[in-house]
């Protein structure tokens, strides 16, 4: 028997997190496709993320055949790649619209697919974060630098383009969610199999 889980964040009754989950605005508007692989993550990211800002939409599939990007908007993909152009990006005296972020989440395999999938998305201009930002989850055996969590890439993203507008607020969920995850497995456990580079 499967155990009773809140509608709106998906987490199971006992932990839900929506009280953690705050409603920002932003002038960016986010658009994150979410691998179907995803969805079931102990994480999910992702969706804390779309639910946390008012300008955000979640999308769950391989092949977005529908897919609009409102006309409102600049859209551009936020992938690394030789074209992507570091955040923030200035307005052009051209385009002055603000930035529609469309965001693959999913493995770098699976975000990778969802391109190859959906030329559209590739035929967008790029956008990356700086390097050297490293990530809080801290259950990752050898986190790479630069490999953030979807919800803390969103967080980076939106902090550059909008500053000084703060956005740390969304990744409460995400701090509560890894130390639920440190207090079932135990402090021994995460201290040795965790914090032996520190």
């Amino acid at each position: 028997m499967s155990r009773a889980r809140c509608e709106r964040c998906a987490r199971p009754l006992k932990h839900c997190l929506c009280h953690l989950i705050p409603r920002l605005p932003s002038r960016t508007r986010v658009l994150i496709l979410q691998h179907p692989d995803e969805v079931g993550h102990a994480l999910n990211t992702a969706r804390l993320a779309a639910l946390g800002l008012e300008n955000a939409e979640l999308q769950v599939g391989e092949v977005f055949a529908d897919l609009h990007f409102d006309p409102a908007y600049r859209a551009c993909l936020l992938f690394p790649g030789e074209t992507a152009q570091v955040l923030p990006l200035a307005p052009s005296a051209a385009d002055a619209r603000p930035l529609l972020l469309v965001v693959p989440d999913g493995t770098w395999r699976k975000a990778r697919k969802l391109l190859h999938l959906n030329p559209q998305l590739a035929q967008l201009p790029r956008v990356c974060l700086p390097s050297g930002l490293s990530s809080r989850y801290r259950l990752r055996k050898a986190p790479a630098e630069g490999a953030l969590a979807t919800i803390e890439a969103i967080v980076a993203a939106l902090e550059l383009q909008e500053a000084p507008a703060r956005f740390a607020e969304l990744l409460r969920p995400f701090e509560a969610l890894i130390e639920g995850q440190i207090a079932a497995m135990g402090e021994d456990t995460y201290r040795r199999n965790h914090l032996r580079q520190s």
